[in-house]
């Protein structure tokens, strides 16, 4: 009896040991994740923004990933549309504003102009908006501007299938596309 009590009073001590250890590594991620803030550094999110313009500026489709005022938006998205607009084809795709590198590729008459961090990929995200019209295409067959005015909410929820809080999160065109030949099925 008295062996027993050992080796439950030894497990009990293993279970504090490693739940103090695991406290431990928690604090420690949370200090850590809080330096990366105060250094400028954020790695759960990298893409701010999504906006589809045409060629006269208009904008199509806007998805924020982070907070902005509608006023702030507006002014972003302003400065944003008549730099990429003004820039000719043999210049790069890649903007620096204010606190971000917006990346961008035309398609036809579109725009599609990507918000990220400084330190982000270019030629990463120029594929993943190589991704999403090759996604709209499949669904809508060879898109265009009237799709995706006439079909928002499926462009957003293509968008939402691909990205969540900032980060890419699925780059299969056939899983990004289930859902909503699901919900076309079902209506």
């Amino acid at each position: 009896m008295a062996k027993e009590r050992r080796s439950v009073e030894s497990l009990s001590d293993l279970w504090r040991a490693g739940a103090e250890q695991a406290h431990r590594e928690v604090e420690d991620d949370g200090v850590e994740q809080q330096r990366s803030k105060q250094a400028g550094r954020d790695d759960e999110m990298t893409i701010r923004f999504v906006l589809f313009v045409n060629k006269q500026g208009q904008t199509r489709l806007a998805q924020y990933y982070e907070h902005l005022s509608l006023d702030e938006r507006r002014a972003l998205e302003g400065e944003i549309v008549r730099k990429c607009l003004a820039r000719t084809d043999q210049q790069c795709s890649f903007v620096e504003h204010r606190n971000y590198k917006v990346v961008y590729r035309r398609y036809a008459s579109l725009f599609f102009l990507v918000g990220v961090d400084n330190d982000e990929n270019e030629l990463a995200i120029l594929e993943f908006i190589h991704l999403l019209v090759e996604t709209m295409d499949r669904h809508f067959g060879n898109v265009c501007e009237l799709d995706i005015m006439f079909h928002l909410e499926k462009v957003h929820f293509m968008l939402e299938e691909m990205v969540m809080n900032g980060c890419i999160v699925e780059t299969s065109k056939q899983n990004i596309l289930a859902p909503i030949q699901l919900m076309e099925k079902t209506s």
